[in-house]
């Protein structure tokens, strides 16, 4: 467990980098707001978490899957964390944040990246012309 990455992860840089490049600046694990988001975009009032499919029991191939040992134990620890984002998702939007998400198997397609890229680009740029 203690050689997770819970930050840098190959997922979160491969999405860092494409949006930098299209020329968005963000902040990096914001602690002072729930979850310590990925990428926080505070003009926009905007955060982004790329989460990882495992850990966060996403509804694909790589998240589906329970591991063969110690059953009960990671049931009740990647339920707590789907519990935990569902908190979090709700305290920031009560706070007046936008929620994006971006999960790890969508980095490992180039066509899903690309859409998931555009979906937070165009979110960013809605709420930037509102200003």
């Amino acid at each position: 467990m203690s050689r997770i990455a819970g930050r840098d992860t190959k997922p979160e840089m491969v999405v860092r980098k494409l949006l930098h490049a299209a020329g968005f600046r963000y902040r990096l694990h914001v602690k002072e707001l729930p979850g310590k988001p990925d990428l926080v975009f505070p003009k926009a009032r905007l955060v982004l978490f790329v989460h990882g499919c495992f850990w966060h029991m996403h509804a694909c191939k790589y998240g589906k899957p329970a591991p063969a040992n110690n059953r009960d134990f990671w049931a009740v620890k990647r339920a707590g964390n789907v519990e935990r984002d569902v908190r979090h998702r709700a305290a920031l939007e009560a706070a007046g944040w936008r929620v994006a998400e971006i999960w790890e198997c969508e980095t490992k397609d180039a066509g899903l990246l690309e859409a998931a890229v555009v979906r937070v680009a165009g979110l960013l740029r809605s709420q930037l012309q509102e200003l």
